[in-house]
């Protein structure tokens, strides 16, 4: 079964085909490159490590954790989500002009499903809660966010 496209893309997708039409997964086929499929899946399909009592982002300096707990209030389930976040509108900083509500809606479900798997399969001992914001404005692009942390911290 071909994936549902996101309502902002329908009008280009009916294009194809002489107007039957293409799928989500054959348009990208059509119009991605392999060097846009290597960078989709290290950002769709991130590392993670350990670092303390924390999971985060592999990216993350570990120097990042040792200020937050110092200078901030935050409990640990705090700081391992505000440093775990990504605003979705920052996933492409040069084209926001084709963004629109449905598509980060589209990417934050799909996003938020892999981080589970991930982080489930990766860390079976220290269960995450995976949570995708949708802000109540849907024009409000920075709202859309992604983040996780560690479910002990929810006791």
């Amino acid at each position: 079964m071909a994936t549902e496209i996101p309502q902002s893309m329908e009008q280009e997708f009916r294009q194809w085909n002489d107007g039957d039409g293409i799928s989500l997964e054959t348009w990208a086929e059509c119009s991605g490159n392999y060097a846009l499929a290597v960078g989709y899946a290290a950002l769709f399909w991130p590392e993670f490590k350990v670092f303390g009592k924390y999971i985060l982002h592999e990216y993350l300096p570990p120097e990042s954790v040792t200020q937050w707990e110092t200078e901030s209030h935050l409990t640990p389930g705090q700081i391992e989500a505000m440093l775990n976040h990504i605003h979705l509108s920052d996933l492409h900083p040069g084209d926001e002009g084709n963004l629109t509500a449905d598509k980060l809606i589209f990417i934050g479900n799909r996003l938020k499903e892999i981080y589970k798997a991930k982080l489930a399969w990766l860390y079976p001992d220290r269960p995450c809660e995976v949570h995708f914001s949708i802000p109540e404005n849907p024009d409000d692009y920075r709202g859309y966010e992604l983040t996780f942390w560690q479910k002990i911290w929810d006791d």
